[in-house]
């Protein structure tokens, strides 16, 4: 019912920049969640950055500073702008929403495909 469509990961160079970005589209509920995790090989998938439809933000502390995650609430629509890329950063990084059923005690999510971003020289 609801489809995650990723774009803008590579391959970049350390100190480098990628713009990830990550349309939605179905039935979407209005008051919702949308946000990056990635996942490297033998790792967990962690979170990166979320946003919500409000405009609160939340970051991993490793990319503080460096990631800025925004949205387009009319074309559900989310970004992650990724500056200072380090090998690190390295992972496939995975769009996802997080809509709530009725109430955020029955939220449920949907997640992208995924696309590899790969910093390395």
């Amino acid at each position: 019912q609801v489809q995650l469509v990723e774009s803008g990961g590579g391959l970049v160079q350390p100190g480098g920049s990628l713009r990830l970005s990550c349309a939605a589209s179905g039935s979407i509920f209005s008051s919702n969640a949308m946000g990056w995790y990635r996942q490297a090989p033998g790792k967990q998938r962690e979170l990166v950055a979320s946003i919500t439809s409000t405009g609160s933000t939340n970051y991993a502390d490793s990319v503080k500073g460096r990631f800025t995650i925004s949205r387009d609430n009319a074309k559900n629509t989310v970004n992650l702008q990724m500056n200072s890329l380090k090998p690190e950063d390295t992972a496939v990084y995975y769009c996802n929403l997080k809509s709530p059923i009725g109430t955020w005690s029955r939220a449920r999510d949907y997640w992208g495909q995924g696309t590899q971003v790969t910093v390395s020289s």
